[in-house]
């Protein structure tokens, strides 16, 4: 069965680039890393995904006059290697209704709270001020708002009383890293469904568990 064909779109470090790279290395993955592609041309997730012997492109948003442009040059990228979905991986530009559309129910993201909570920046800061016991991430499909669209899994994950946002983040990312190769196995494997934007799963199980922060005595 053929492996489904990604890109990963990126502007920094890339740390979620290297759970999928990771992800995708195990032999029975259904998915398959066409291309990775920057918008800065010093991110250091670039020299990640050569070193894994991956293609990596620079498109530089500041090359072009417009978003349009930009956008358009993306799409070029992308359709010449047969991308059929794309994962954006701290990826640091919003993308237009018009490419959100070309690309609907082929775009996800990854996002450092439970959404629709702590849309936007600064969530981890966010997070500590509000004095929540729990926040997490979220994969889901891109829409045009920011940070909208059908849920496909989220991880929750305590906040601790001695937290800041370091050590808050640093356990949040540590989620990340698990769950975006999972949505994307759920993905590639044929396995999610969207029916009036509600994800569904085939075979999904949830937990029973309840979690409690901070716990009992």
């Amino acid at each position: 069965m053929a492996r489904l064909n990604i890109a990963v779109l990126i502007s920094g470090r890339g740390s979620n680039l290297q759970a999928l790279i990771d992800g995708c290395a195990t032999p029975d993955f259904p998915a398959q890393i066409g291309l990775v592609i920057s918008n800065t041309p010093d991110a250091a997730g670039l020299e990640r995904a050569r070193k894994a012997g991956f293609a990596a492109e620079i498109v530089n948003h500041r090359d072009h006059a417009g978003r349009e442009g930009f956008e358009a040059a993306l799409d070029k990228s992308l359709t010449r290697v047969g991308i059929e979905l794309i994962c954006l991986a701290g990826f640091m530009r919003l993308l237009t209704p018009g490419f959100v559309d070309r690309w609907a129910d082929r775009l996800i993201n990854i996002h450092p709270s439970l959404l629709p909570a702590y849309k936007g920046l600064d969530t981890h800061a966010r997070v500590l001020a509000d004095g929540v016991r729990f926040t997490g991430c979220t994969v889901h499909f891109v829409r045009a708002e920011m940070d909208h669209g059908p849920v496909i899994l989220q991880a929750a994950v305590p906040v601790h009383c001695d937290d800041d946002e370091a050590s808050l983040a640093a356990r949040v990312l540590a989620a990340e890293h698990r769950c975006y190769p999972r949505a994307l196995r759920l993905i590639a494997d044929g396995r999610v469904e969207i029916t009036d934007e509600i994800v569904t799963i085939k075979g999904m199980q949830s937990p029973d568990a309840v979690l409690v922060n901070p716990q009992p005595d």
